[in-house]
């Protein structure tokens, strides 16, 4: 598959309340590796398997929350063609100019029908200790704790899920994957700019802009039941899990960070293609929907 325009999740800025806690709970028992902190009192965290300089960002607030999530676009020039394509769509963007991250590039920011802010960006420096590329070895790093592999995706509550779905798909060319239909709209959007089941969710909710969780990848099925093992013995507030979802297949187990943001760690998932059909779930089978 031809990957164009927007690429994949790149980033997440999550608010935590007590920072040395978060760190605690992401690189320890996640396991992800911290890049560094800086004196705006932001630290910046990666995954083993993530190339770019970092992936996940944590910012000392008076209350728990997401403050954005961040793609990454092929080029330059497709990051240009897609301001025009915001601003015509009748939404407000904002540059934000190089460097305001450490190792990011200029990038777009702007507010979805949900009340969420998204960014796009095309450049991010390499990590100086991401994956291997010249006989590469399965890791640079040892993988730790639950061993994640990468920020996979978020999911994200708000009202005009509907409105959403237009603007992901006829403006930033994403495609729905599966769907919670009822008759007055979508109540659950699963959207992707790839091949993966999904790289962002919106779940109908009359408030705006709630955050529902922060997703990381695992290798399989055996390590979502490891990372059940590191939340019993650490006493990780469990959310639920470990179970499968009906919607996109992945196998998974939800828990809290020390801040009460949740995290999911995620295996699994059906490939999508363009051509194929969109999948639909009625309310009556939401349940099943939810957790297999």
């Amino acid at each position: 598959m031809a990957l164009k325009g927007v690429l994949r999740p790149g980033y997440i800025q999550i608010r935590v309340t007590d920072l040395d806690a978060a760190l605690k709970h992401y690189v320890d028992r996640v396991g992800l590796h911290e890049v560094g902190r800086e004196a705006d009192g932001r630290a910046y965290l990666r995954a083993w398997d993530e190339f770019d300089r970092h992936s996940v960002i944590l910012r000392q607030a008076d209350m728990p929350g997401m403050d954005y999530v961040g793609f990454k676009v092929a080029s330059e020039a497709d990051l240009e063609s897609l301001r025009r394509r915001v601003e015509e769509a009748g939404t407000k963007v904002e540059e934000i100019p190089a460097g305001e991250q450490p190792g990011l590039g200029r990038r777009l920011s702007f507010v979805v029908p949900s009340g969420h802010r998204i960014e796009l960006f095309a450049e991010m420096a390499l990590s100086e200790n991401g994956p291997m590329t010249r006989n590469p070895e399965l890791w640079q790093e040892e993988p730790h704790g639950m061993r994640v592999t990468r920020f996979d995706h978020c999911n994200l509550h708000g009202p005009n899920i509907d409105g959403v779905v237009r603007f992901f798909t006829e403006v930033l060319d994403f495609s729905l994957t599966e769907a919670a239909e009822t008759p007055d709209g979508i109540a659950a959007a699963f959207l992707s700019c790839s091949n993966k089941a999904h790289d962002i969710a919106f779940i109908k909710r009359a408030e705006a802009g709630k955050f529902h969780h922060a997703a990381f990848s695992l290798e399989s099925w055996h390590e979502v039941g490891q990372a059940a093992d590191i939340i019993a013995r650490y006493n990780i507030p469990l959310d639920i899990g470990p179970t499968r979802h009906g919607i996109t297949r992945g196998q998974t187990i939800y828990f809290f960070d020390p801040s009460g943001n949740r995290n999911e760690v995620f295996s699994g998932g059906f490939i999508y293609y363009p051509d194929n059909p969109k999948r639909v779930w009625t309310m009556d089978q939401i349940g099943k929907a939810i957790f297999y």
